[in-house]
């Protein structure tokens, strides 16, 4: 919370900047630019319960525990003692502080009805006995609550003016940091307090307001004018809880936190490699879909792998109760008990219903001040508005991611939506990484599907993959899209072993052809061989043939010759020619 940074509406103007009492009160220094106007008079109006009074205690508290700035508190309506009671629930000592000597506690019971028989009113008592205890412990800073007591007797606004007018300038003359509450009222229609002239006089003006709508309450807070300084003008929640005072000031944080390159896993190896290698540090993704899809389920996914690694998780539940998830979790095969035994899971879960938006907001704060995770889950977050995202939810949920972002918390937020509905939309623009889960009704069955509708900052895939809940986990199964549309399910399984016999047949009928071939090549094969071998024996006799008929026309030659000699006959030509 105390990271909270304003978007410059507050930033130092140029001169000499206004001395500031800062009021010790998360968020509210903020909007305040440092603090109340130091030495002057600030006005906190609001009706019965708003939280006027806490406030001032806050105030006075902060200064004298902090800043060594001890106080004076003069209250018109309770004594001391019910001051103390009530106050002690929310860890203020008003006792301890004035054995000390850090502050001093003034109660008058006023009666009206006594100043109207009098027909007069003197604040000169009030003055002296005021200014006796700012000497008694150096007061620096002073709350009246309520002075609208005092006032409310008299009917003459004239005199009101008049009166509060000495009031604020004997204030100014002391130089202490002053708080006036005042009862706010409706004069006219417009005015803050119940006269309202108050605010005219003072230099600060803060009014709360206190609001029930649909049987949740809300608290508000509004800076009106601040004499001199740059403020929040906005609407801000704030909170009273056993803490104290506490104003988120988120509405107005500037977009300035750190963009990280570094990746963390989702836990699903298949989405990571669907989002380029995982989620960016610091990001914030959105699950939605119908109810049963299996949001939750990819929350526990993240949370389970930040553990694992050694990191610290949150997971807020606002739909089911810690003890639910982590059975429903353990059918999944993951078992996140032995983080949470660990310290490094915490599970924090209530009714949408139990808190108004601003408490919720207050909660989220403080569990991140105590846990300090890496990784948070906020689990049916458009819960809060029972399913219809008004322009308040909206708000809200923007002030909790810009929460975790400036924190660098690496977020996923589950939002019940059908398909790209105006709930989801409306708060996609905020989140970095949008997972769409859908169901799909088909051969007499439903199975999930998951897509990514965007993924600022990396390219990431754009395929549709079945999303099946296992006993392992989470698994991503490539989807069949055929002539017939997309298959999941039995009926992607089905043709997928249509697919395997077919493929089956086909490698079936290519053996048989192959070995058909091989046994006609070794035929062809053991042919050629005994044709060559035959053409070879051919080829040899047909020599030896030759090689004999040169021998037969020699041996003809020879016998003739020597038939020839045995009859000395001439030497003739064949046939009796002449040689």
């Amino acid at each position: 919370m105390d990271s909270a940074v304003l978007t410059g509406v507050t930033d130092g103007a140029l001169g000499q900047e206004l001395e500031k009492a800062p009021t010790g009160i998360s968020g509210l220094d903020q909007i305040l630019g440092g603090g109340l106007p130091r030495d002057r008079v600030t006005l906190v109006a609001g009706a019965a319960g708003a939280g006027k009074t806490l406030l001032g205690m806050n105030f006075l508290v902060a200064g004298a525990r902090k800043y060594g700035e001890p106080g004076v508190l003069m209250t018109f309506e309770e004594s001391a003692a019910k001051v103390a009671l009530n106050v002690r629930s929310l860890g203020f000592d008003i006792d301890e502080l004035v054995r000390t000597g850090q502050l001093v506690v003034l109660a008058f019971r006023v009666d009206p009805s006594e100043i109207v028989q009098a027909g007069v009113f003197d604040f000169e008592p009030i003055f002296a006995i005021l200014d006796d205890a700012i000497k008694q412990v150096g007061a620096k800073r002073i709350v009246l609550d309520t002075i609208e007591v005092i006032f409310g007797a008299f009917g003459n606004d004239t005199i009101v003016r008049s009166e509060l007018i000495r009031l604020v300038r004997w204030l100014d003359d002391r130089g202490v940091t002053v708080i006036l509450t005042g009862e706010r009222g409706n004069k006219g229609g417009d005015g803050l307090t119940r006269h309202g002239i108050e605010e005219y006089v003072t230099d600060c003006v803060i009014v709360l307001d206190h609001r029930v709508n649909a049987e949740i309450s809300t608290r508000r807070l509004r800076v009106v004018k601040y004499r001199g300084s740059a403020h929040g003008t906005n609407e801000y929640p704030f909170l009273i809880s056993a803490h104290g005072f506490t104003v988120l000031p988120i509405t107005s944080v500037a977009l300035d936190y750190a963009a990280s390159e570094e990746r963390v896993s989702t836990g699903i190896a298949r989405l990571d490699h669907m989002l380029g290698g995982g989620m960016f540090r610091g990001s914030t993704l959105m699950v939605s879909g119908a109810a049963g899809t299996g949001k939750t389920s990819v929350g526990a996914h993240v949370v389970n792998s930040a553990c694992a690694r050694g990191e610290r998780a949150l997971m807020v539940l606002l739909e089911e109760s810690p003890d639910q998830v982590l059975r429903n979790m353990r059918s999944l095969g993951l078992d996140l008990r032995p983080w949470v035994e660990a310290g490094l899971l915490r599970i924090w879960a209530a009714r949408p219903s139990a808190f108004g938006l601003e408490t919720h907001l207050a909660i989220l704060a403080g569990l991140i001040e105590d846990e300090k995770p890496s990784v948070a889950v906020l689990d049916g977050i458009t819960s809060l508005s029972n399913g219809i995202l008004t322009t308040e939810l909206a708000s809200s949920v923007a002030r909790q991611i810009d929460l975790l972002k400036i924190r660098g918390i690496t977020s996923v937020i589950t939002a019940l939506g059908q398909g790209e509905d105006v709930n989801a939309m409306a708060v996609s623009a905020m989140v970095d990484t949008w997972l769409q889960l859908r169901n799909i009704e088909a051969n007499g069955e439903r199975n999930r599907l998951l897509f990514v509708l965007k993924s600022r900052g990396t390219a990431h895939s754009n395929q549709v993959r079945e999303f099946v809940l296992t006993d392992h986990g989470v698994e991503l199964v490539d989807v069949y899209i055929g002539a017939a549309g997309v298959l999941a399910g039995s009926a992607r399984v089905t043709q997928q072993a249509a697919e395997r016999d077919e493929e089956l047949r086909i490698a079936e009928e290519l053996a048989r052809r192959r070995r058909e071939l091989h046994r006609s090549v070794i035929e062809r094969e053991a042919h050629l061989v005994a044709t060559q071998d035959q053409l070879d024996a051919e080829r040899t006799e047909i020599n030896r043939i030759d090689l004999r008929e040169g021998h037969l026309v020699a041996d003809i030659e020879a016998d003739r010759s020597k038939m020839a000699a045995r009859r000395w006959a001439d030497d003739v030509q064949h046939n009796g020619e002449p040689r």
